[in-house]
């Protein structure tokens, strides 16, 4: 890691080091070039250190700390249990510190010199890097990601946290509110109310109100059951040491308020101006179908350019801008980017599930025998298909749902058919064999689910 002294030029900088800036710098040094990778704080940005991987690390931890209170039915009796925040807490950063630490480790094995500290561009061809010192590029790629938006009348203070902060608590509150209703807010409230927490979540529709209202159905039935109290079209319009008011003058007491409304293009301070670098009204950077900005040498990927803010989506592009920075011919042009809800149940989305000229089928996981035996049947997938059988999207809401999709985007990828899906054995027992189940009920030859005559 480059701490001292600094590059004078390079072939390709690029700016942030989170997943989509370290796959990028990692593939543009595996081409041959030489490549610079500014980071101001941790390598694998706020997915690796803040978002991703610790939300999944407490999701699980939630997850087991629920179904051992709940392993009555599968004949498990235990005392009293409790959680200790601080060891899980302690756990939870250990395990991105691995994880940035091996970042680290592959950068220096491919050559990509590390450097720590802010940049901005003093023209498009050159960056001056925080504390002193610049350096001159041929191409950069700006992946410098999203930030917490900032809720006005809600600004973050001790006790108004965004989700980053919300995950990095080594104590499990009493009551939280959060204001917002997207998948992280979702999340966040499932889990910690697993843990504990009195949960309260203010939507200004309705909770996930963009997703499949079959699946949302499904998922609030169990916040329901968490005791998660969800307040409909409604906003929140100031707080107090005590609680959250309401537009409909209703007070929701809390100790937390976590404001999970969305994510912003992270381009302050860049010093943009200083290059042909424009922006779309809503801040985000404007590119084409290779990644490249209006500025002919720089590039830009992952969420500071658009939705879908995904890390795999940047993880894809970062690839996708290396190469462009290399001289070849490359495009961003997939087919379908899967989303994930780590909710309860999973929900898994890969393509188009509704739409002009497409058939859909729903197998419910009643009829599917893990699913069953793990007393987890509340879930489905759904298949679509074009009039030639050709697979354009496939919902999946199960446990390890996430798991499961990766199959249903190869299969959307190469343009495979009910058939290719419905004959391809699938191992048994498995979630993925419902995938396999929708195909041959979309067929009409389902074998463990009657569909009526």
């Amino acid at each position: 890691m480059v701490m001292g002294s600094l590059p004078e030029a390079v072939d390709v900088a690029v700016i942030g080091g989170g997943v989509g800036g370290y796959f990028a710098a990692i593939h543009a040094a595996q081409l041959g070039k030489h490549v610079a990778l500014i980071e101001k704080e941790k390598l694998g940005g706020h997915c690796l250190n803040y978002a991703c991987i610790p939300s999944k690390t407490m999701i699980k931890v939630a997850d087991m700390f629920y179904e051992i209170q709940h392993a009555e039915d599968f004949g498990i009796h235990v005392g009293e249990i409790h959680i200790d925040a601080a060891e899980l807490n302690k756990w939870r950063v250990e395990a991105s510190a691995k994880l940035e630490n091996g970042v680290g480790f592959l950068c220096k094995s491919n050559g990509v010199e590390v450097v720590k500290g802010t940049a901005v561009f003093t023209s498009s061809s050159s960056l001056q890097i925080g504390g002193g010192g610049s350096i001159d590029f041929e191409k950069a790629i700006i992946a410098t990601g999203s930030e917490p938006t900032v809720l006005k009348g809600f600004e973050f203070n001790d006790r108004i946290l965004d989700y980053k902060q919300a995950l990095l608590l080594d104590y499990v509150p009493e009551t939280m509110v959060i204001l917002g209703a997207g998948y992280v807010a979702v999340e966040l409230g499932m889990l910690y109310a697993k843990l504990g927490t009195r949960v309260s979540i203010v939507a200004r529709s309705d909770v996930l109100s963009h997703f499949d209202r079959d699946a949302i159905e499904l998922v609030k039935k169990k916040m329901d059951e968490l005791g998660i109290k969800v307040y409909t079209g409604v906003t929140p319009v100031s707080y107090d040491p005590n609680a959250v008011t309401l537009s409909d003058g209703k007070r929701v007491f809390a100790s937390l308020i976590v404001v999970a409304v969305g994510l912003s293009p992270y381009t302050e301070g860049l010093g943009l101006a200083s290059t042909q670098v424009k922006l779309d009204e809503r801040g985000f950077i404007k590119v084409d179908n290779a990644l490249r900005t209006t500025d002919p040498n720089i590039l830009a990927i992952g969420d500071v350019i658009g939705d879908p803010l995904l890390a795999h989506k940047a993880m894809r592009q970062g690839v996708v801008a290396a190469e462009v920075a290399a001289g070849k011919n490359a495009g961003y042009d997939n087919i379908v980017v899967p989303a994930v809800i780590f909710s309860d149940p999973e929900i898994a989305i890969a393509g188009e599930i509704e739409g002009e000229g497409l058939k859909v089928t729903k197998f419910p996981l009643t009829a599917l025998g893990r699913a069953v035996a793990l007393k987890a049947t509340n879930g489905f997938v759904k298949i679509a298909a074009d009039e030639n059988n050709v697979v354009r999207g496939v919902e999946i809401v199960s446990d390890d749902a996430g798991d499961i999709i990766g199959e249903a985007v190869v299969a959307i990828e190469m343009g495979a058919t009910l058939e290719d899906i419905a004959d391809s054995i699938h191992p048994h027992p498995t979630y993925s064999e419902a995938l396999q189940e929708a195909a041959e009920a979309a067929l009409g030859r389902s074998i463990h689910y009657f569909y009526g005559k």
